[in-house]
């Protein structure tokens, strides 16, 4: 039980959780996944986590170590729990394992540097309420149906 949670609190960084499979955890401690569920009843049991399954086999688990998992719900009556966790998988309990070299990278989130200001597109805004002096009017993006009253 000990070994187990050295590898939970090894691998959960600042979330005080961590998402993880019986069968990875055997893998990570060298011990076969009757071990692990032993420790997890120990640990369970002791109050040192608190476990919260994760899919309906009830073999992959959210392990949260010092933290009470918040149950919050909705008015139609399901409760649920939200908290971060890290995630520990293993590529052999994935089903495209072979491939999984092979595979191109994710598309990276755009993201605004400090000093950058993103470019005017698409349909624009409305004009200012206030009229503009003939000859200085503002440089604003027009918006698409402006355009059309003006063209016909």
């Amino acid at each position: 039980a000990a070994a187990l949670m050295h590898v939970i609190v090894g691998n959960m960084g600042n979330h005080n959780a961590l998402v993880a499979s019986q069968k990875t955890l055997a893998k990570t401690m060298g011990c076969t996944v009757r071990t692990v569920q032993r420790a997890i009843e120990v640990l369970r049991d002791g109050q040192w986590l608190e476990v919260r399954q994760v899919g309906a086999a009830g073999t992959t688990n959210a392990y949260v170590v010092n933290d009470r998992v918040a149950w919050s719900g909705p008015r139609d009556g399901i409760r649920y729990s939200l908290f971060s966790a890290s995630v520990l998988i293993s590529d052999e309990e994935q089903p495209d394992r072979a491939e999984l070299a092979d595979q191109e990278p994710l598309r990276g989130i755009p993201a605004l540097y400090p000093g950058e200001r993103q470019l005017p597109i698409g349909p624009g805004m409305p004009p200012p309420s206030q009229p503009s002096i003939d000859g200085l009017e503002p440089d604003l993006p027009a918006r698409q149906t402006d355009l059309e009253e003006f063209t016909g």
